[in-house]
């Protein structure tokens, strides 16, 4: 069987599907690995490296797609790209069919079997999967650096010759896993951290990272099946606005991360919460791509409103494209050798992973 990796076409993408050493492990295991010339260039993987492990470098796009058995990508296929797509062959990327619906059609049309990485069922077996988590990873780490040089504040406490500078103070909003590694970090580089979110049972992780927890009295269910946040009542969601209003105005940097499956971002900052907090106060709204946490962010820009700074970073795995892509690679593979037994594509539509991640085989659309 033929494994392609095209170079990723989106704009401002700089990860590659598998990196090389990973690569190796699948041509070890009998698969044939195709990856288009320059594929890992931005990411700072060379040619040279996946010739080393036995893929193939092919010259063109065409010629990926022409004789892959299943393609892998990071973002969804353009539709260049999906006109290049082999009749019957499949693919494997990372995208939510409800944001790509005009993709997931000409797909079906195609008669291409498409798997997203996005809809892996939060299952034991699934773990070594788990693109979302992984690239969580990167975002919640990186979202702390760009708080860092956006703000105008020292975070550990420095004692000098000119005085003792007090630590900043770090507010994360949402404790899934990107919150969880911006808590890490934030304290790593010394500030003082405390973490809200709805979910009680996180309390345990987020101090176990040396963070305070603030708690609310939600008086409802929180926490949806696979351990996510659902959406809370209209009432449960008014008292919450107001619990983080109090904390966000005290906070010298916010970092919000909070996402439910399939919906839009709730929104936990208000502007009004915002006028309220401290001129210089920085917000780094990590759910801006699905409309944000932050009623007053701007998709891929930094704005000031009333004296805050603002930012709402786009794709932000990719910019750390190096680990970014080797744990990506790992998750994608994993999967690849999950559905691929025996040099063959293996539909079993009663095993959970495989029925939950296939969007479209046989010329029909099974999730939109």
């Amino acid at each position: 069987m033929k494994i392609g990796v095209p170079r990723e076409t989106a704009a401002n993408e700089r990860r590659v599907a598998l990196t090389p050493d990973v690569a190796g492990r699948l041509v070890k295991s009998g698969l044939t690995v195709h990856v288009e010339r320059g594929a890992g260039e931005a990411a700072s993987f060379g040619d040279e490296d996946r010739r080393a492990t036995g893929a193939t470098v092919v010259t063109t796009a065409t010629e990926v797609f022409g004789q892959a058995d299943v393609v892998i990508k990071v973002q969804p296929p353009s539709t260049a790209e999906v006109r290049l797509c082999r009749e019957g062959a499949a693919l494997v990327a990372l995208f939510q069919p409800s944001a790509e619906r005009e993709t997931v059609s000409a797909l079906a049309a195609r008669r291409v079997t498409a798997f997203s990485l996005a809809l892996l069922p939060r299952i034991t077996r699934a773990q070594p999967m788990d693109v979302l988590s992984s690239q969580a990873t990167v975002a919640g780490y990186k979202a702390v650096l760009l708080a860092a040089a956006a703000t105008g504040r020292f975070f550990p406490m420095l004692v000098t010759a000119a005085g003792t500078l007090p630590p900043a103070r770090v507010l994360v909003l949402g404790a899934g896993v990107a919150g969880l590694q911006a808590i890490a970090t934030a304290r790593r580089l010394g500030a003082v951290v405390s973490a809200f979110d709805v979910r009680p049972a996180v309390k345990e992780q987020v101090e176990s990272l040396g963070a305070k927890f603030l708690a609310m009295q939600i008086g409802e269910q929180a926490e949806a099946a696979g351990g996510y946040a659902k959406e809370l009542s209209e009432e449960t969601h008014r008292r919450e606005l107001a619990f983080i209003a109090q904390h966000v105005k005290d906070a010298d940097i916010v970092i919000t991360t909070a996402a439910i499956p399939g919906k839009r971002a709730p929104i936990l900052i208000t502007a009004e919460a915002v006028r309220g907090m401290k001129p210089g106060s920085v917000i780094v709204d990590l759910a801006v791509e699905t409309g944000g946490n932050c009623e007053l962010t701007e998709p891929g820009v930094e704005v000031v409103q009333h004296g805050v700074i603002i930012v709402g970073p786009l794709n932000l795995p990719s910019t750390l494209p190096y680990h970014a892509s080797q744990m990506y690679a790992r998750n994608a593979s994993s999967f690849l050798l999950h559905v691929v037994q025996d040099g063959t594509l293996r539909l079993d539509f009663e095993d959970e992973i495989i029925r939950d991640t296939c969007v479209t085989h046989a010329g029909e659309v099974r999730k939109s």
